[in-house]
């Protein structure tokens, strides 16, 4: 018998034992279903606790927001195009987060005063938090690897979570797009607090 073109050929003893070959059987162990991909590890998890120094250098401890929800949103770095209109979207919200019971943080790599600037820069009043060391940006695994240019180095992924009064992860968002993002939030919010 000839061999289809792209078949590897057999001297004639192979290719007779490979046809007599018994068919392979599904083995009896059972299978492990997996998680689908959309769920995320901190998804129904404690919020990672955390303290790091505001705009002002005063401390803020995640602690102090319990008993409040909270939209912790992380970006790369203050007066990029993208981080500039997340926050101004968020900023321009605050109100009617607040009306919601809500806070919200936001937590780039940039120092306490690179956020003084952007905030006089864009007339932002939202609370921007530092964390030059990454450990929070650890934490919350939205310090990760990143390609530009050919070159490979770490940076803050566009990440938002949504904790609840109790401390819990109740909404994950990753590598978002910083339109109508605060909206996004907001809506997924209304619907948590039911």
């Amino acid at each position: 018998m000839p061999a289809c073109e792209g078949e590897p050929r057999y001297p004639p003893a192979m290719r007779a034992a490979l046809v007599r070959s018994p068919p392979l059987l599904p083995t009896a162990h059972k299978l492990t279903p997996m998680p689908p991909e959309n769920v995320d590890p901190l998804l129904g998890k404690p919020a990672p606790a955390f303290c790091l120094p505001d705009a002002e250098n005063n401390t803020v401890c995640l602690e102090q927001f319990r008993g409040k929800w909270v939209v912790l949103y992380f970006y790369p770095k203050d007066n990029t195009p993208g981080c500039t209109i997340e926050a101004m979207q968020f900023n321009a919200a605050l109100e009617q987060f607040a009306g919601l019971g809500a806070q919200v943080i936001g937590v780039s790599g940039d120092s306490p005063q690179s956020h003084r600037n952007f905030a006089a820069r864009h007339s932002l009043t939202i609370l921007l938090l530092s964390d030059e060391e990454h450990t929070v940006l650890k934490a919350y695994d939205s310090w990760k690897p990143k390609t530009m240019f050919g070159r490979e180095f770490f940076g803050t992924m566009r990440d938002t979570f949504l904790i609840d009064p109790a401390g819990t992860v109740v909404a994950v968002w990753r590598k978002v797009s910083p339109k109508g993002h605060a909206d996004e939030v907001k809506a997924v919010l209304l619907a948590k607090k039911g």
